[in-house]
């Protein structure tokens, strides 16, 4: 009996030995997202005074995927999908007005717990899911300055308590720190609601203060110090920065380079919505998540707001900078798999739209790069290489559970890119869905994307030709074959939803 006992104490310590060796040769996983990023990055060219130095290097190292796309283009449901593997359809969160994943859709089971199960240390900060999901991680750092330098409890003083600041417009006068900032800074109206800092959200501009009065440095911090005490087990880690969201504030050393070099407008089609339906119109002007571009225009803000936006992205390129120098100076160099995505686009007056919750390229197109480990850089593509395939968020989870040897749940609605990050020039001949609410769904393939709105109107556009989508050739009695295919291809995607 004493030998079968002592034969069973190897047996168990040879498990144990074998597993921690087989847990300590699974990749970490750096999971780094960016909030309401389009493509105005240096790498993917889609604005020429954009600068990502630490962005670019990062996809120099790794597979550029340049034909990226959300599953919905708001927050909520594109972080749902992200989180959960599955589309709105299924999940049943559908915009930023549905409840949390874990509420619409409780038998999800999330990416953070699945990795926790698989032996991973999870870690997050930031913002990840949109609403909810920290219970899923086994430490998660929230900040309280998330969007803005001024707390909470900043001192807030209206117009009508200071009648000699008053004026035809809408004015918060906030102190802080011994200084005083009259909110919204661009001076416009507000066309939606006074965010909790006491100005408009749809705001830009800078605040003379350092760094670390801005969440997206307190976060960067928190994932620095991690790093460097390291971990007994392999690790998943989010870090979910909130910049470029609106209000566009950032440390005013972001917006000096701009006092010499005015930001540009993106291109624009005079009477560009001329050839839409009454409800894809709609959907341009309508200030639902952001602001109008009339009232832009009105108040000679466009340039101004350019200028933000691509502050506000430098400063985050920053942050990240500072987290990849970390990972580089940590024993985690060579282990760590790097996904850095943004959870969809935004326009910048391009379709006379502001904001995201659109069917049209710059609202679902993202930015997505992933940087497989090191020491495993010999099965993959060479470094730097660039997808132009159309692939989406929704693939990520199938990805990292392949990728680090976790176990997802059986159905998924995405494929796994592992195929495409050691063969990017791969064509996979698939369209990538995007939904914006029921009934309302865009497809994206490698050339072609189709709209179709829930009253049955559409839209078809040739991005080879017409990269800026500015001739809808829906109604046109051109491409009739084409409409049929992607019509096709769109058809289970309005049924699930309850629409035809």
């Amino acid at each position: 009996m004493r030998n079968v006992a002592i034969v069973l104490a190897c047996l168990v310590l040879s498990s144990l030995a074998c597993s921690a060796a087989n847990s300590a040769d699974r990749p970490n996983v750096l999971f780094i997202a960016v909030d309401d990023m389009n493509d105005w990055i240096g790498c993917l060219g889609g604005h020429p005074q954009a600068l990502t130095p630490n962005m670019d290097r990062l996809a120099a190292r790794g597979v550029l995927f340049a034909n990226a796309h959300c599953a919905a283009p708001a927050c909520n449901p594109s972080r749902a999908a992200i989180f959960s593997g599955r589309m709105p359809q299924t999940s049943g969160v559908w915009s930023n007005n549905s409840g949390s994943l874990e509420k619409e859709y409780p038998q999800a089971r999330l990416l953070s717990t699945a990795f926790s199960e698989a032996g991973f240390e999870t870690l997050g900060t930031g913002k990840l899911l949109h609403k909810g999901g920290k219970e899923s991680f086994d430490e998660y750092y929230s900040v309280e300055q998330r969007w803005s330098p001024l707390p909470r409890d900043a001192v807030d003083y209206t117009d009508e308590e200071l009648p000699t600041k008053r004026t035809s417009n809408p004015r918060h006068v906030v102190s802080h720190k011994g200084k005083t900032y009259t909110l919204p800074l661009n001076r416009m109206p507000s066309d939606r609601r006074p965010n909790q800092a006491g100005g408009e959200s749809f705001d830009w501009g800078p605040f003379d203060v350092p760094d670390s009065e801005f969440g997206d440095t307190q976060i960067t911090d928190w994932a620095i110090e991690k790093l460097q005490k390291g971990f007994d087990k392999p690790f998943f880690m989010g870090v979910g920065y909130y910049r470029p969201h609106i209000p566009l504030w950032a440390p005013k050393r972001f917006f000096d380079r701009f006092a010499t070099s005015p930001g540009q407008l993106p291109p624009i089609k005079t009477n560009d919505l001329d050839d839409l339906s009454e409800i894809g119109r709609k959907w341009a002007i309508e200030a639902v998540t952001a602001g109008s571009h009339a009232t832009v225009v009105k108040y000679d803000q466009w340039q101004k707001a350019i200028e933000a936006y691509l502050a506000c992205i430098t400063y985050v390129d920053h942050e990240v900078g500072r987290l990849l120098d970390a990972l580089d100076n940590s024993p985690f160099a060579e282990n760590t798999v790097i996904v850095l995505w943004s959870d969809h686009g935004w326009h910048l007056g391009e379709k006379e739209h502001w904001g995201k919750w659109t069917g049209w390229e710059r609202s679902t197109k993202v930015t997505l790069m992933v940087a497989p480990p090191r020491n495993q850089a010999g099965d993959f593509a060479a470094a730097g290489a660039r997808c132009d395939q159309p692939v989406g968020l929704i693939d990520l989870y199938p990805t990292l559970v392949e990728f680090c040897g976790a176990k997802g749940p059986q159905e998924l609605d995405g494929e796994s890119l592992v195929p495409l990050l050691r063969e990017p020039n791969n064509r996979t001949g698939r369209g990538l869905v995007t939904m914006f609410d029921k009934g309302n769904g865009s497809i994206r393939t490698d050339r072609w994307r189709y709209i179709h709105y829930a009253d049955g109107s559409e839209e078809l556009y040739d991005l080879k030709n017409d990269p800026n989508e500015w001739i809808n050739l829906a109604g046109s009695g051109q491409r009739t074959a084409q409409m049929a295919s992607l019509r096709k291809m769109m058809q289970p995607y309005l049924e699930s939803s309850g629409s035809k």
